[in-house]
């Protein structure tokens, strides 16, 4: 027997991710424009950075609260009440390592070995990769593309759901597609858990990156308290903080207590400095979020005029957060596809086979930079497809 022969089958199974592959690839080369990531090329404000080094000044390197410092879970309230028009109170906020460490503590909290999850596809792979590592079976329910965008068929969705299933994953606005759900949608998602006694796994992370009016349709619009929905959100997006792994959870207070346990047997608590750049970012970050949505929604309609007039890539203008997912005529093969391009046109994509059932023949370009470089990556995208 091997050594890796000795480990638990679920974490052997952890599939490598096929975005890193062609990051790994590719991250080297001189000139690259890399937009395979799901990050903006910006680096974090100023007001968030000394927000934290003076907290890292003033000795805040111990042991914290671990479910949040009272200060942090505060200002997610006032966020929510300006954002989304609800006050919550302070114990519903548990703070996390990461939009990634709380969905790992939402799956801990609802699902285990043999349970069944229900997840949109294509879908961030992250989410299915670590249901499958915690003993959990993710189901994947393709959403639906015709000539008028993504859609969720709800039927699909009832469809899935099993006498196993402990939840739902929903990600909208979706990443890599940008479908968003109405809330209608959302409605019907919300009647279906509530008649089947199912969990809900809301990552509402792009919420405020959406180009319609005002932030996209959230669970929140329509929930009770009473509803099991668990909220799962980062600092990564919003606030230029992918690097700092710091989330959210957002749940009802008679849970505090469990989940302060899953983060005491996890992290055991986000570094309190760090917390003090999240506060900094929540209370004044608001005109920082408007400023990173409208340069957002200005490269989606650059990298869409550009590639549109090829006449050879497929998409839907997305309607929130910050991929353009797209096919090329002729192109089956979107791993082979992220490689050659690499190296043809020096750009970076993620392949849609790494975004599950449904992604297979697509390719994902995060357009949250900058427009001169957007306009470089489209045009040497544009030749590229001409060889193909």
């Amino acid at each position: 027997m091997t050594l890796i022969d000795s480990l638990r089958a679920e974490a052997v199974a952890a599939p490598e991710s096929g975005i890193v592959a062609v990051v790994n690839y590719g991250r080297t080369r001189e000139g690259m424009i890399p937009l395979w990531a799901g990050e903006g090329d910006l680096p974090t404000p100023a007001f968030i950075s000394e927000a934290a080094a003076r907290g890292l000044a003033n000795g805040e390197t111990f042991y914290t609260w671990q479910k949040g410092i009272p200060e942090l879970r505060q200002a997610l309230s006032r966020y929510y009440a300006r954002h989304f028009g609800k006050t919550f109170a302070e114990e519903e906020f548990i703070a996390t390592g990461s939009g990634m460490h709380a969905i790992q503590l939402a799956l801990a909290a609802v699902a285990g070995s043999g349970d069944e999850v229900v997840y949109l596809s294509p879908a961030w792979p992250n989410f299915a990769a670590a249901a499958g590592v915690s003993g959990a079976v993710p189901v994947a329910v393709t959403l639906d593309q015709s000539g008028n965008g993504w859609s969720c068929d709800v039927d699909k969705i009832a469809a899935a759901v099993t006498p196993r299933t402990k939840a739902l994953f929903v990600n909208t606005p979706s990443n890599p597609t940008g479908w968003t759900a109405d809330r209608e949608t959302l409605q019907a998602i919300l009647n279906l858990a509530r008649e089947k006694g199912l969990w809900i796994i809301a990552d509402e992370i792009y919420a405020l990156f959406h180009y319609g009016h005002g932030r996209a349709p959230s669970f929140l619009d329509i929930a009770k308290p009473e509803d099991r929905i668990l909220f799962v959100n980062s600092f990564s997006k919003n606030w230029a903080m992918t690097g700092w792994r710091v989330g959210w959870i957002k749940t009802h207070p008679e849970l505090q207590q469990v989940f302060e346990n899953l983060i005491q047997y996890s992290t055991s608590g986000v570094a309190q400095f760090m917390q003090r750049g999240a506060v900094a970012a929540l209370d004044h970050g608001d005109a920082f979020i408007v400023e990173q949505v409208e340069r957002a929604r200005a490269a989606r309609d650059l990298v869409c005029d550009i590639l549109g007039a090829t006449g050879k890539a497929r998409f839907t203008v997305p309607q929130g957060a910050f991929y353009l997912f797209f096919t090329v005529d002729g192109i089956t093969d979107s791993r082979r596809a992220a490689f050659d391009i690499v190296d043809k046109a020096n750009v970076g994509l993620a392949p849609g086979t790494a975004f599950g059932p449904g992604g297979e023949a697509f390719l994902r370009l995060c357009f949250h930079r900058r427009l001169d470089q957007l306009e470089e990556a489209a045009h040497r995208l544009a030749r590229w497809m001409k060889t193909v």
